[in-house]
């Protein structure tokens, strides 16, 4: 059952795993670049990043690679990621500044839940020098984002009424944008030269019954042919084939399936992008399945047969666990890492955060550290504005906030969360003027990302002071279910547990993996605020 299926109506994950030929920088292919490229006599290892960016678009621009990846009901949407290397990676910045595509994504009346920002595409423009974002929203329409640098400043460029599901985007060698999309019945749309609009579209391949459901397009023109690369959810991966230009006709043939991946417990590598170097080496940058931390790039390099067609190169028939690591210039600098301390120094929140659904940015602010305060009134945490989340870095990681509660209220709820349709959290409880430190488990959502529990209270202490350090430690392996623990300390030295385990779920249909998240939110009235001083991500 392909995403589309899954969210129309609503319920598999299966395994999987082999491939064949490659892609570009998604402007069209040509010559290396003369640049001296390194030996590389180390290995890296798989999965190149363990956090949770699926759906990956990858290109090169220069001597640097960007990849996008989806987000659904996060804000802002649509990260992009920055490497050197292909295996080091920095979060950049993101397409989408904002999910202005409804109240919904406000948590105002309604709710996004699995919505949003699904595949979509990046694509780098040389003859304006500017950087493309585009992608479909609840099946209604294409929005496109341009920006001349991945930092932002990101603006709409337009809106186009025919929704490109599962959209790549093709700059071509003579500047001409054309977009492959579809699930199941793949179409190429072209762009008028400014992008703002359709200019044609026409079917240009549809998929045998007996390979199922593609989707996932990635679109690219590499020695005069152009590729479409495609996903079997989510278990293998395809690719179509033209020498008569960009609609075809098409030619297909299996890149892989049922591919042992490389993340025990995980799926078959799929959905992702191939990409050059400057050196002239490809490679695929796919994600695996990794519930409950969700889904996880993975970076194997790709070979040609002789007539044009891909081929993964794997390790004792697997995609492997490691592989030489690519030959490329040596980094002009080292990325900032994925994990580490933030102080909330500055005025703006790194890009590492991402909100659940738009925030209300009257309630927050970040002044060398992060304010929040209270947003909305609700005993549920799955309607409470301004929840800030951040990625949990596998295969295990843990989460420590400095929090001062002394500006909380009567009935506000403040701490951290390993935050999904399942739930739970460690923090803050003010009620008639006590202040209490406690676990809560049991919030949950049905398949329609409606609440079905608001909490259970299983574990207090009494907090005295204005400040403590809250801790939340997640095993995010796939397979069976998986512990979250949460602990506390009053000197940010001595911690005690707090609860019992708690058993984060690992069904893939929310897609998105646990994230731990930062909340506070009033059950009685506005008006209380925390300030959190101190973010810390580590690993054992």
């Amino acid at each position: 059952m392909d995403r589309r299926q899954a969210l129309t109506a609503a319920g598999g994950l299966v395994t999987g795993a082999f491939l064949p030929l490659a892609g570009a920088s998604r402007t069209a292919a040509s010559a290396p670049d003369a640049e001296p490229a390194l030996a590389a006599a180390s290995e890296y290892t798989n999965p190149v990043i363990w956090q949770d960016f699926a759906d990956i678009d990858v290109i090169r621009v220069g001597a640097t690679y960007y990849a996008s990846a989806s987000t659904m009901h996060y804000s802002p949407g649509a990260p992009v990621l920055r490497s050197y290397d292909l295996v080091n990676w920095e979060i950049a910045g993101h397409s989408v500044p904002v999910l202005d595509f409804g109240a919904k994504y406000d948590l105002n009346g309604a709710r996004g839940y699995v919505r949003g920002i699904w595949a979509s595409s990046l694509a780098y423009r040389p003859s304006n020098r500017t950087f493309y974002w585009l992608g479909q929203i609840d099946f209604a329409r294409t929005y496109v984002y341009t920006a001349t640098a991945v930092e932002g400043p990101w603006n709409r460029l337009t809106t186009i009424s025919t929704p490109y599901y599962d959209a790549g985007l093709l700059v071509d060698s003579d500047d001409t944008l054309y977009v492959a999309y579809g699930n199941t019945t793949i179409s190429v749309a072209q762009l008028s030269p400014d992008g703002r609009n359709q200019v044609r579209t026409q079917q240009v391949f549809t998929t045998p019954s007996s390979v199922g459901t593609l989707e996932g397009a990635r679109f690219y023109k590499i020695n005069g042919q152009y590729y479409i690369f495609l996903t079997r959810p989510a278990n293998g991966q395809y690719i179509l084939k033209s020498s008569s230009g960009p609609f075809g006709p098409y030619t297909m043939r299996q890149v892989l399936l049922d591919l042992r991946g490389p993340i025990p417990g995980g799926g078959v590598p799929h959905q992702g992008g191939l990409v050059q170097t400057q050196g002239g080496a490809w490679y695929y940058l796919a994600f695996v399945d990794a519930y409950p931390g969700g889904r996880m790039p993975a970076l194997a390099p790709v070979t040609w047969t002789p007539d044009g067609w891909p081929v993964v190169q794997l390790v004792n028939g697997a995609w492997g666990t490691s592989y030489p690591h690519p030959a490329v210039p040596t980094p002009p600098r080292q990325v900032t890492p994925l994990i580490g301390v933030d102080t909330f120094d500055g005025t703006t929140l790194k890009p590492r955060w991402e909100w659940n659904h738009n925030p209300d940015n009257t309630k927050w602010s970040v002044d060398n550290g992060l304010t929040l305060r209270t947003a909305t009134v609700t005993n549920d945490l799955y309607w409470a504005r301004n929840t800030l989340t951040h990625r949990i870095q596998g295969p295990t990681s843990t989460a420590t906030v400095q929090l001062d509660h002394s500006a909380m209220r009567d009935g506000d709820r403040a701490g951290l969360a390993l935050l999904r349709d399942s739930s739970a959290w460690i923090g803050v409880k003010r009620d008639g003027g006590a202040t209490r430190v406690v676990m809560v488990n049991r919030l949950t959502m049905d398949g329609n990302w409606n609440t079905t529990g608001t909490g259970t209270e299983v574990a207090s202490a009494p907090a005295s002071g204005g400040r403590i350090w809250l801790r939340a430690t997640a095993d995010i392996r796939p397979g069976t279910a998986r512990p979250g623990t949460f602990s506390y300390s009053t000197d940010g030295t001595t911690f005690t547990r707090l609860g019992p385990a708690f058993s984060m779920g690992n069904d893939w249909r929310f897609f998105m993996g646990y994230r731990f998240a930062l909340f506070n939110h009033a059950t009685q009235a506005l008006g209380g605020a925390v300030r959190v001083t101190r973010f810390e991500l580590s690993t054992p």
